[in-house]
């Protein structure tokens, strides 16, 4: 396969899987690693993908990957995390979902859930549990974000603090090596944060491809959420602050789309001083 048709199914596997790793594209297209290596160099001058160890990641910046992109983006762990999720949230129970693919694929695992509320900043969220009649859903109001279906602004942070909801799933554009949530719109990190403020347990839904990538604007620190549900291990000095902090890490695997309990260490429950 000549270069000029290497470089977009590059990005393509880039763009389902997070990363690229030199090896696996030499085999992939059977090609030298120095070939590869040298393909990646152009597309990270071009400012397509960012170099790392062993391959590339899709670039940081200020603006994050296109909706579509990201809806297809690890799609099979997402649904697996997702399932992981809605399996701690029981019947009759109140929650928050807010603007994200990974959030949706929630909404979709909590189609046969009954006597729920959900409020949402989520139009795309909404649409989905739709289709379950024992559901109340509620949809913040806001300024619409026609990239996504998402609804943020003052208007949205007056509706969330209209309540106190059992549980808050939240996802994030980033995680980095501390700790700290991330994400590219101001508007709706302000609203994420309220979102936290006003549940009485906090979620995190985010895969793996999330720990590679970065975002200029702070949500929170994981220190705030009570579970974190993601598909693998975070790296060590990560999962020992999550130990201290009482964060509980719930890996998910593709194949059952259940918690591996060798992978998520037993922890206590997050004090309420972390929460500030």
């Amino acid at each position: 396969m000549s270069q000029t048709l290497r470089h977009p199914e590059i990005l393509d596997i880039a763009r389902a899987e997070g990363k690229v790793t030199v090896e696996g594209l030499a085999e992939r297209f059977g090609v030298t690693v120095q070939t590869i290596r040298r393909d990646l160099a152009e597309l990270a001058e071009a400012g397509r993908l960012e170099r790392v160890h062993g391959g590339a990641v899709l670039p940081s910046g200020v603006s994050n990957i296109g909706y579509e992109d990201r809806r297809v983006l690890n799609h099979p762990a997402k649904s697996a995390i997702a399932r992981a999720c809605a399996r701690e949230i029981p019947d009759s129970a109140s929650v928050f979902l807010n603007i994200g693919t990974s959030t949706e694929a929630v909404a979709r695992e909590l189609l046969d859930h009954r006597d729920l509320l959900v409020i949402t900043n989520n139009m795309n969220v909404a649409n989905i549990l739709v289709s379950n009649p024992d559901c109340q859903v509620i949809v913040a109001a806001g300024t619409l974000r026609r990239s996504d279906g998402g609804l943020v602004g003052n208007l949205t942070i007056d509706t969330i603090n209209q309540f106190k909801f059992d549980f808050a799933v939240i996802g994030c554009s980033a995680l980095d090596a501390e700790g700290d949530l991330l994400d590219f719109d101001v508007q709706e990190v302000h609203v994420s944060q309220t979102i936290i403020r006003q549940a009485r347990r906090s979620f995190l839904v985010a895969d793996h491809s999330k720990f590679q990538r970065s975002a200029p604007a702070r949500i929170a620190s994981l220190s705030e959420i009570d579970t974190f549900f993601t598909d693998r291990p975070l790296p060590r000095d990560l999962t020992g602050r999550c130990a201290s902090w009482g964060t509980r890490l719930r890996i998910a695997s593709e194949g059952r789309g259940s918690e591996d309990p060798a992978t998520a260490p037993a922890t206590g429950q997050r004090g309420e001083a972390a929460r500030g």
